[in-house]
């Protein structure tokens, strides 16, 4: 308990964690004040996605090199599947699917260009391991791709995929999501390196307290991540937001708040590849593991099987952010101004994703 205290001292995010009953106590008491519970729920989901990622963090320090890699790179994005799982039971796959898109966007575009500007206004020009990223770029593009194409080629023949194409591409997506883990922590373990390390302060948690705490945050991001999903709709109504909106920008940027502040640090701190290696690693992995696990589970929790046919505006934002991201990585150089056209890039989707939902 003392190392979880002093863990919350110095983590300004988990200052958060006494708002996290708020939710559920609206839900209970006010179940027609759709909005408040909705907000509260943004709320505690906050601090709740970094005492996760900590705690996911302290139980891959002390289990080893290999499979404190494989649970960093397995639970790294945790809290969105989480949310999409809530939302999967309820049937919300316009929520579910505007989750994926939005957290590759969101990791790719909005992370990076925070990175670059952020590091930017404090080192002038920052560089980094060109070689390193251009394989976490290229991981992500390929990622993107084939969860996209499915969706592209339907929408050029104006046709509905095939029942067995999604859960077949799923497969081939979780494998190759295997074979990527095989890559990034085996056989060229040293290219990632950088990004697979991160200085600990004040020590390792014991194992115990450390996987107590790892499923203790698991059962309240699940438990909020329902109230979140019930008051979606109401809440939705009254603030004028769509379900792809709220997906697409609101669960993308709260669900990873965790890993942006681990990223931003380490881009202030100099440390450009580490802010990479997450954002990209982080972007990769909704599309190689999420994803496909959403669309196998959607058969046995959902009320239907869901497809990953997305619409056509989303498969259109997932290539330019992939595009995007391997342009400006392209050189090794990193500035301020770099960095803000990336996020401009990120306000027009979501502008223009609010003002023109898809039906």
């Amino acid at each position: 308990m003392g190392t979880l205290l002093k863990a919350v001292r110095g983590n300004r995010v988990l200052w958060l964690l006494p708002a996290v009953p708020a939710p559920l106590i609206a839900e209970a008491t006010a179940p027609s004040a759709h909005t408040l519970t909705f907000l509260l729920a943004i709320l505690a989901i906050v601090p709740l996605a970094a005492l996760l990622s900590l705690a996911t963090e302290q139980v891959a320090a002390r289990t080893g090199d290999a499979i404190g890699g494989l649970l960093n790179a397995t639970l790294g994005n945790l809290t969105e599947l989480l949310i999409a799982l809530a939302a999967l039971r309820a049937g919300e796959y316009l929520l579910v699917k505007a989750t994926i898109a939005g957290a590759i966007v969101a990791n790719a575009l909005f992370m990076t260009g925070m990175c670059f500007l952020l590091g930017g206004l404090r080192h002038h020009v920052q560089d980094f391991n060109s070689a390193s990223t251009r394989l976490q770029v290229g991981l992500l593009f390929l990622a993107a791709f084939g969860m996209m194409a499915p969706s592209a080629l339907a929408g050029m023949d104006q046709q509905t995929l095939p029942p067995a194409l999604s859960p077949a591409i799923a497969v081939i997506l979780l494998a190759t999501y295997g074979f990527s883990l095989v890559f990034t922590l085996g056989t060229h373990r040293a290219y990632f390196s950088a990004a697979a390390h991160e200085a600990e302060e004040g020590g390792a948690w014991p194992l115990g307290p450390a996987i107590g705490v790892l499923l203790g945050a698991t059962v309240a991001v699940a438990l909020v991540s329902e109230v979140f999903v019930a008051s979606l709709t109401g809440a939705s109504a009254e603030l004028g937001l769509s379900p792809a909106f709220v997906g697409f920008v609101v669960v993308a940027i709260v669900g990873a708040a965790a890993e942006m502040t681990a990223a931003f640090s380490a881009a202030r701190k100099n440390r450009l590849d580490l802010s990479l290696g997450i954002s990209f690693g982080s972007a990769a992995q909704i599309a190689l593991f999420v994803a496909p696990v959403l669309v196998l589970l959607s058969h046995v929790l959902g009320p239907s099987p869901m497809s990953l046919q997305f619409w056509p505006g989303a498969v259109v934002m997932i290539l330019v952010a992939t595009l995007t991201a391997a342009l400006t990585t392209a050189g090794g150089h990193a500035a301020w101004f770099l960095g803000l056209l990336m996020l401009m890039i990120y306000a027009i989707f979501a502008v223009t994703l609010y003002v023109m939902p898809p039906v």
